[in-house]
């Protein structure tokens, strides 16, 4: 029998769970930036911004961001740092076609290198970077733990790690809320916005299949780091995980 695992609340094959989130994101691409801008009212550009200041690099870093849509991350990387070396990546062919696109339009393409890859197999050396992040994306990897071994190897010694992801709300009412705004709302403003009700149906749920804020934790000190923490964003909808 073929292993199985989770795509939203489907249960997959593993072998096709990439494919299905290919789908998901080749179908979202257009219309990306402006549904974050309108699920989140905006805070997703907040939530970056803290990443950013948590991310102890300076011009001369070298940084690998995964799964990095249409370039958040790295636009904000190279306005800070306009001599760091910013490597984006996505498994996605039509998020990266956005990202790249973008990078020409807004004039951060100076100090980007793109590159179609994995974040569960990167194409990488060993102690390649002094910088890994992820943005909103290791909740749609079909094996997390294969991914954070893949971070571990291409950092350096002392670098850090930080995933920027969607979790678990640390307040009862509030996370009720929240369910009902996940699963009520968002579909229907992905149907209105972007003419795609299924796709943001299924990023509501991989959010609920995403592991808590202490289970990735623990899973990244299994991977090998160390010192990991973590910090609420929004009373815990987001948090981002620091590890070394």
């Amino acid at each position: 029998m073929n292993d199985k695992t989770h795509f939203g609340f489907q249960e997959v094959d593993v072998t096709k769970k990439a494919e299905h989130v290919g789908d998901v994101f080749h179908s979202v691409a257009e219309e990306y930036d402006l549904m974050n801008d309108v699920m989140s009212f905006g805070l997703h550009r907040l939530w970056k911004k803290i990443l950013l200041e948590l991310a102890e690099i300076n011009e001369n870093s070298i940084v690998l961001d995964i799964a990095s849509g249409t370039a958040d991350i790295p636009k904000l990387i190279s306005e800070e740092f306009k001599s760091a070396s910013i490597h984006v990546t996505d498994i996605n062919a039509s998020m990266l076609i956005k990202g790249r696109e973008r990078s020409l339009n807004e004039n951060f393409f100076h100090n980007c290198n793109f590159a179609l890859a994995s974040g569960e197999k990167l194409p990488y050396q060993d102690n390649s970077f002094d910088l890994v992040t992820v943005g909103f994306g290791i909740r749609n990897f079909t094996n997390k733990f294969n991914g954070l071994k893949e971070m571990k190897r291409v950092l350096r010694p002392n670098g850090t790690l930080l995933i920027l992801e969607f979790s678990k709300p640390t307040n009862y009412f509030f996370s009720k809320i929240y369910d009902w705004y996940s699963f009520n709302v968002i579909p229907k403003l992905g149907g209105f916005f972007a003419k795609d009700t299924e796709s943001y149906q299924y990023l509501a749920e991989s959010i609920r299949m995403h592991p808590d804020q202490e289970e990735l934790k623990n899973m990244i000190i299994d991977a090998g780091f160390e010192k990991c923490k973590f910090y609420n964003l929004q009373n815990g909808i987001v948090a981002i995980h620091k590890a070394k």
